[in-house]
C-alpha cells in the first residue's frame, strides 16, 4: 500500500505532463505517482515514463472510465487527484493530504472558484456552467460546497473503495461531490490558485455537450438519491396540471349542473391518479434508499477493517 498516491489522468498531454510529474516529485517525493494513459496519441505516456511515473493504460475513453481503474487498481492511505494539463499547481497538494491523513477528511475539493478560476479562464460559460452547477447542487443538498468540477482533489481509502463509479466523461467530478454529500462524508474546501491551460495545450472539455451532461448528471443523482424529494416535485407539478383541467369543469358544473368538457374531467382524473402515484412511488423509494445508506455503512466499516488489515501487513 502507497503512502500517498498521485493520480494523473491523460489524453494527449505530452506538452504539460512532464512539468506535472516533476511538480509532484518535487512536493511530494514520498508518493508514487501513477499516470493512466487515456489513448493518447502524441506519446504521452513515454514523456511519462522517462519523467519517473508509473504509466498504466486505460482503452475506454472518457475520464470516469479512467478513474474507475484507478481507484479499482491502486490502495493508498491518501490519494491525489489532478489533471495533466498543468492548471493545478502542486504546491497544495501537501495541505490536502494533510486533510485527508491528520484530519479524516474523506474528500479534500481544491477550490478554483473563490480564487483565480475566472480571470484565468477565458471561456466565459465555463465561468457560467461552474457558478451554475455549484448553486443548483448546494441548493438540492443545503450544502456549502465551493467548487464542485475541480479536477483537483484529495480522498481517504474508505471513499475510494466505497465510491460507485457511473458517469464515463467529465461529469464525474460531479457525481463524486453528490455521493460525499448523500453518504455524509466529511468534506473540506482548500482554495487553490488555478492557472490555464499553457500555449498550445487544448482543453478536451466541450462546453456545451458535457455541461449538458453535466446538468443531466445532478438531475439523475438527484432522482436516485433524494427520490421522495424528486418525486413529491413531479407529483406536485401533475397535481397542478390536473387542477387546470379540472377547474373549468367545476366552473361549468357550478353554473350549469352538468359536466359538458368530459375529456377535459378524464384528463384531470389521470394527471390526479398520475400525482398520487408519483408520490407513493418516491415514498417506497426513499425506503429502499434509507436501507442503502445502512448498508453502505456496513460496508464502510469493512473497507475500514481492511484498510487496518493492510497497514498492519506494511509494518511486520
Amino acid at each position: 500500500m502507497d503512502k500517498i498516491a498521485v493520480l494523473i489522468p491523460c489524453y494527449n498531454e505530452s506538452k504539460t505532463v512532464k512539468k506535472v510529474i516533476e511538480d509532484f516529485k518535487r512536493e511530494l517525493p514520498e508518493a508514487t505517482i501513477y499516470v493512466y494513459d487515456n489513448n493518447s496519441k502524441d506519446g504521452t505516456d513515454e514523456i511519462a515514463r522517462k519523467a519517473g511515473a508509473i504509466v498504466r493504460y486505460e482503452r475506454k475513453q472518457g475520464k470516469g472510465n479512467v478513474i474507475r481503474s484507478m481507484f479499482r487498481d491502486i490502495d493508498a492511505e491518501c490519494y491525489i487527484m489532478t489533471d495533466g494539463d498543468d492548471t493545478y499547481p502542486a504546491e497544495y497538494a501537501r495541505e490536502m493530504c494533510r486533510a485527508v491523513l491528520e484530519r479524516n477528511a474523506d474528500m479534500v475539493i481544491g477550490d478554483r472558484l473563490s480564487s483565480t478560476y475566472f480571470t484565468e479562464n477565458k471561456r466565459p460559460f465555463h465561468n457560467v456552467g461552474n457558478v451554475l452547477v455549484r448553486k443548483l447542487i448546494n441548493m438540492i443538498y443545503k450544502s456549502d460546497i465551493r467548487d464542485v468540477m475541480t479536477g483537483y482533489r484529495a480522498f481517504s481509502y474508505e471513499f475510494v473503495k466505497t465510491f460507485p463509479v457511473l458517469s464515463k466523461g467529465f461529469e464525474i467530478e460531479t457525481e463524486m461531490t453528490i455521493h460525499t454529500l448523500d453518504k455524509n462524508m466529511q468534506v473540506e474546501n482548500i482554495v487553490i490558485e488555478y492557472r490555464d491551460r499553457p500555449e498550445g495545450s487544448e482543453s478536451k472539455l466541450n462546453t456545451y455537450v458535457d455541461g449538458a451532461r453535466v446538468i443531466k448528471t445532478i438531475g439523475t443523482l438527484y432522482k436516485d438519491y433524494r427520490p421522495f424529494s424528486f418525486f413529491t416535485w413531479v407529483a406536485v407539478i401533475l397535481a397542478l396540471i390536473g387542477l387546470a383541467f379540472l377547474i373549468p369543469v367545476l366552473i361549468d358544473y357550478v353554473s350549469t349542473g352538468l359536466v359538458p368538457k368530459m375529456p377535459s374531467f378524464v384528463a384531470s382524473v389521470f394527471f390526479f391518479i398520475c400525482s398520487i402515484e408519483s408520490f407513493f412511488g418516491g415514498l417506497i423509494l426513499q425506503t429502499v434508499i434509507k436501507r442503502s445508506k445502512r448498508d453502505f455503512e456496513i460496508k464502510l466499516n469493512e473497507y475500514k477493517d481492511r484498510f487496518n488489515d493492510l497497514k498492519k501487513e506494511e509494518n511486520r
